[in-house]
This record gives C-alpha cells, sequence and structure tokens, in this order.
C-alpha cells in the first residue's frame, strides 16, 4: 500500500503552483490517424519544440514535455486520444501458459512507477475543471445580456443551444469513430457523459488521488481498465488482461471498479511484445471539436488536419473542397490556416445545409471566447454540381477532398463515370504548375485507372495509406503539370 498512498499524495500535491507543473516531466501517448504518424510528429516538434517517437503500433506516437505545457498538447490538431505513460515494455515476454501469463500482469501493477503519471493526471485535471469553470462564466454572462437585451420568456432556452454547440455534443455519432478498444467496457461512451463528468469533476473536492471530501469523508477513486491489444502470440484475450489487470490495480490502489462512472481510465496496450501502461488525459476524441451536424460519412478533423497539412498551406492560397459533406475539411483549414481563403461546395443540398449548421455553431463557438477579436472565419459554402464548378480556370491553389467511397454514398459503378469527370475539372480550376490536389478515397482501383487518364494534368506525388473506419483508404497527394486541361470528353 506504500505505493498507493505514494500516488495519493503525488496527485494531492499537484494542486500547487504551475511552476511544480512545469518542472515535471511526462512522457506523452498519443493516438492519432493511422498514416499521419510523421504528420503528428511534425507538428509536436513544430508547435512543442518536442522530438517524438513512432510506435511499431500504427496510429501512435510519443513524446515527453514538462507537464505544464499540458494545455499546448490538448491544442494539437492531429491527435485523437492522449495519455500519459506510466511505463513502457519494448521487449515484454509473456508466459506461453494463459495463467502465467494473467499472473505476470498482476504482479506489474505493484512494480510500475505510478507516482508521477498521476501528478500529471491531477494536473491534467485541474485544467479541465478551470475549462468547465471558464465555459459556465460564458454562458452565465450570455444569458444574462439575453435577459436584459430581450424581453420575453421563451429566451430562457437559448443558453441551453449555446452550451450544446460549445461543448460539440453531437446528436448522432456517425460512423467514423474507428477506436477499437477492447476490455471491461467500451472506450468513450456516450457523449454526453464528457459534461457530466466535467460537472461531476467540479463538484467533488480535488478528484485525482485525493480522499477527503467534505468533514473527514473518505472519497475512493472510481476506475476502469481498457486494454488494446494486437498480435496472434498471445494466450489470453483483451478482456482477460483487463479483467485480471483491473483487479490488480484495485487491489493496489484500494480504488472502485465502475466500468462507466469512472474517474481514472487505465490503459493497457498490448502490441505483439510491447506493452504500454498508461492513464487517459482525453475524456473523449479531440477530433470531434468542430463537428456538431453529422452526416452518413462526416470525416474526423484530425485526419482532415493530417490532409491539409499534407499540401502544405500558403497565406494567400485559395483552398476548394468541391465535395464537402459535413463541413470538415474547409472548417479545419479555415480555423487553422486563416491567412488562407477556403471553398467549400457539395451537389447534395442536406449536406450543404449540415456544413453551413457547423460554421454557425464554430462561429458561436468563437463569440464566447473572451481572447476572440476575429469577426468571422474566412470559409464560404455553396451548392454546386462537382463536374460544372462556377470558378475561373487555373483560379484555385489547392484542391482537398474527401472523394465518395461508393459504400455510404454513391457506388463503386458510378465512380467509374465520377473519378475521371472529378479530376478534369479539378485540373481545370488548378492553377497550372503549382496547384496541388490531396483526394482521400477507398476506391483505388477506379481513382487509379481515372489518374492514369488524367496523368497529363495530373502527377502523383505521395500515397499515404490510412484507415477511415475499418476501411483501407489511400490519401493522394498530386500535383498540376503545366498543360492545360481539356473540355469534357468521353473517357473510357
Amino acid at each position: 500500500m506504500a505505493a498507493a498512498e505514494a500516488g495519493a499524495e503525488a496527485a494531492g500535491g499537484a494542486q500547487g503552483p504551475a511552476e511544480e507543473g512545469a518542472e515535471l516531466a511526462a512522457v506523452i501517448g498519443a493516438t492519432v490517424p493511422t498514416g499521419f504518424e510523421l504528420t503528428a510528429a511534425a507538428e509536436v516538434q513544430e508547435k512543442l519544440g518536442s522530438a517524438s517517437r513512432i510506435s511499431r503500433d500504427r496510429g501512435k506516437i510519443y513524446f515527453e514535455v514538462p507537464a505544464g505545457a499540458l494545455p499546448q498538447v490538448h491544442r494539437l490538431r492531429s491527435v485523437d486520444n492522449l495519455f500519459v505513460v506510466v511505463q513502457e515494455f519494448k521487449d515484454y515476454q509473456f508466459k506461453e501458459s494463459k495463467e502465467d501469463a494473467l499472473k505476470d500482469l498482476e504482479d506489474l501493477v505493484k512494480q510500475l512507477p505510478w507516482t508521477d503519471p498521476l501528478k500529471v493526471w491531477e494536473l491534467n485535471n485541474s485544467l479541465k475543471k478551470k475549462k468547465t469553470k471558464r465555459k459556465k462564466h460564458h454562458l452565465q454572462r450570455t444569458a444574462s445580456k439575453e435577459k436584459q437585451n430581450e424581453d420575453g420568456a421563451e429566451e430562457g432556452a437559448a443558453p441551453k443551444d449555446v452550451s450544446a454547440e460549445e461543448d460539440g455534443a453531437p446528436g448522432p455519432t456517425g460512423g467514423q469513430d474507428t477506436e477499437e478498444t477492447a476490455g471491461q467496457a467500451p472506450q468513450n461512451g456516450e457523449e454526453d457523459e464528457n459534461e457530466q463528468s466535467d460537472a461531476k469533476d467540479e463538484s467533488q473536492a480535488g478528484s485525482g488521488s485525493e480522499t477527503k471530501v467534505g468533514e473527514g469523508d473518505v472519497k475512493v477513486l472510481k476506475f476502469r481498465v481498457t486494454c488494446n491489444r494486437a498480435g496472434d502470440k498471445h494466450s489470453f484475450t483483451s478482456n482477460e488482461a483487463a479483467r485480471d489487470f483491473g483487479g490488480a490495480v484495485q487491489e493496489h490502489f484500494q480504488w472502485k471498479a465502475d466500468m462507466t462512472n469512472f474517474d481514472v481510465e487505465v490503459l493497457l496496450n498490448i502490441h505483439n511484445n510491447e506493452v504500454v501502461v498508461g492513464i487517459a488525459l482525453t475524456e473523449e476524441s479531440l477530433h470531434r471539436r468542430n463537428i456538431t451536424h453529422f452526416g452518413p460519412t462526416t470525416l474526423r478533423s484530425t485526419l482532415a488536419y493530417g490532409m491539409l497539412r499534407l499540401c502544405d498551406p500558403q497565406p494567400t492560397d485559395i483552398i476548394v473542397d468541391p465535395m464537402c459533406g459535413t463541413g470538415a475539411i474547409p472548417i479545419e483549414g479555415a480555423t487553422e490556416w486563416p491567412s488562407c481563403y477556403h471553398i467549400a461546395g457539395d451537389n447534395n443540398p442536406q449536406a450543404v445545409k449540415r456544413a453551413a449548421n457547423n460554421i454557425c455553431s464554430l462561429l458561436k463557438k468563437n463569440e464566447n471566447k473572451e481572447s476572440s477579436t476575429s469577426p468571422g472565419i474566412p470559409l464560404d459554402i455553396i451548392q454546386w454540381d462537382i463536374c460544372n464548378l462556377p470558378l475561373r480556370s487555373g483560379s484555385v491553389d489547392i484542391i482537398v477532398t474527401d472523394m465518395p467511397f461508393g459504400k455510404r454514398i454513391g457506388s463503386k459503378k458510378k465512380n467509374w463515370d465520377l473519378y475521371p469527370a472529378c479530376l478534369l475539372e479539378m485540373g481545370r480550376i488548378c492553377a497550372p504548375g503549382t496547384g496541388r490536389a490531396v483526394l482521400l478515397t477507398q476506391d483505388k482501383k477506379c481513382f487509379a485507372k481515372a489518374l492514369s487518364r488524367m496523368g497529363h494534368i495530373w502527377r502523383k506525388a505521395q500515397t499515404v495509406w490510412v484507415n477511415v473506419g475499418g476501411l483501407h483508404a489511400a490519401v493522394y497527394l498530386l500535383n498540376r503539370t503545366w498543360e492545360r486541361a481539356e473540355e469534357k470528353r468521353s473517357f473510357w
């Protein structure tokens, strides 16, 4: 129990001044869209000045920062989930029998250095509570202004709408969250739990491992263990590993297991012989930051960022997404590259409406920030025909879009006509010699055929293999040649 008490003291001590967080170093693990690990590492180096190590387990990177830099870590655009690493084993030797292997995992709990990671977790919790207080302050101020300016009882509902949009709590979740988690309970449960758990954290007197609540009462932390396992040489399942490892954590810290309403989420990541134990720092994926109105194929904001970064936008560039769907790509672009001008469009009026609603939600969210002085975002949305865009030839610098996979939207058969027509029209509006396009598709065979037909106006510069909702897809970086795009013609 000495280690448990040390962890409790460590987490309680993190309530001190920020300089303690600055002295404390934290190894942060981040899950990122598979295929964009190098992009995420480049962003970490650029914004935090830290070198990243890419895991052998695809979709994860690790980097070290002072714990005081946690706010900047949460503002990274390319990461989905964050956790603080307790310890990493690069070549863990599992026993052959299930009983021995699971017993080793149980014994491991007592040997792990929990103290500093629990300090980081507690510091992260205190940051979340401050953010919640700021949100409540802004909402109360907005509500009081509306009461002063508007007469009528019906206006009392407005703050609730602002709250829902500011927190980015979507209605339907869409089908794009493909985090594979196994263990005692699914990861990232109901989305509206985020609001409730933030309020819960604030109401508890120092959540962390601090145990005093009220007058002499003892609060026991609630926890769960989530195991992510990959590899075919293990004698146990993810559920079994989570169960036994969780039992040892419970015995070690005297915490209470709770699969849904937990304070601490302990992560056990096993990839072949690589084992990483961590503590989660995010309650829901950071890729949900922009979208409040979801469509059938809403793209993750983190993947949208990776695609935009791939084409290296420069100030004053005109960036077009001709098949914008719910607007994930142009909204991410306008947020991160405000010195560029972004144009989004779609042929589906329902998609255009969703994208417009997402833009309005973002504008309201920006209005509620004290530091916000920007009157808007450099983004326009239009309903148009992808094969007949109302743009001058050579007027666009960059095209970034998520093309129809032919599964939930469109069909593989239609793609054989759509893809070459799209590439030709994109080639017409894109600046010859300097223009570039970043296109995502899962229909790789059809795209390769269309690109071979359009080889005179597009040259493939790079391919990034990605996982989108469990589908193996590709992101293609194309460079526009100097050759003039021809008028529409028969392709096959």
